[in-house]
This record gives C-alpha cells, sequence and structure tokens, in this order.
C-alpha cells in the first residue's frame, strides 16, 4: 500500500469517525431534547465535513484558510456547548 493509498484510508476513516460522533450525539438530542448534544453533534459533523474538504483538495490546501477556520468553528462549538451546560447547572 502505497503513501496516498494510506493518507485517503486514514481519512476516510477519520471521516466516518466523526459523522459516527455526530450522528451519535443527534441521537441523544432528539431523545433528551439537550442542547449540549445538539451542539456536539453540530460539532462533529462540521469536523466530518472539514476533513471531507481536505481530502477533496489538491494538497497544497495550507494555503486554504476556509478549512482551518471550519476546523476552528467546530472545536469553538464544543467549548460553547461544555460553558452552556455549566452555566445550566449553576444555575439550576
Amino acid at each position: 500500500m502505497s503513501g496516498l493509498e494510506l493518507a485517503g484510508l486514514v481519512a476516510g476513516a477519520t471521516l466516518m469517525a466523526y459523522a459516527v460522533a455526530g450522528f451519535f450525539f443527534l441521537r441523544f438530542w432528539r431523545q433528551t431534547g439537550d442542547r449540549f448534544f445538539a451542539i456536539f453533534g453540530a460539532s462533529f459533523l462540521l469536523l466530518g465535513l472539514q476533513r471531507l474538504l481536505v481530502s477533496l483538495t489538491p494538497q497544497d490546501y495550507e494555503n486554504l484558510p476556509y478549512l482551518y477556520i471550519l476546523r476552528l468553528l467546530g472545536y469553538v462549538f464544543i467549548l460553547v456547548a461544555i460553558v452552556d451546560k455549566n452555566r445550566a447547572r449553576q444555575r439550576g
């Protein structure tokens, strides 16, 4: 297996893991109605979208800042979910 094939395999596995985690959290959101799960699900789906776009772009994607902005936004969503959940606990 060449390096390029292995990179494609790892990118696909990472994308699949993000998608599974995203749909997993969205399922819990539908069951509980808790905003925390919805934000986490959206975050992981956004990170999966970022991985998909990275795998579809040419090798010199370092010059495309929107790919990094998507990743940053995904991590910001995770932080927002955690802060939101902690504030809700402090109030209630």
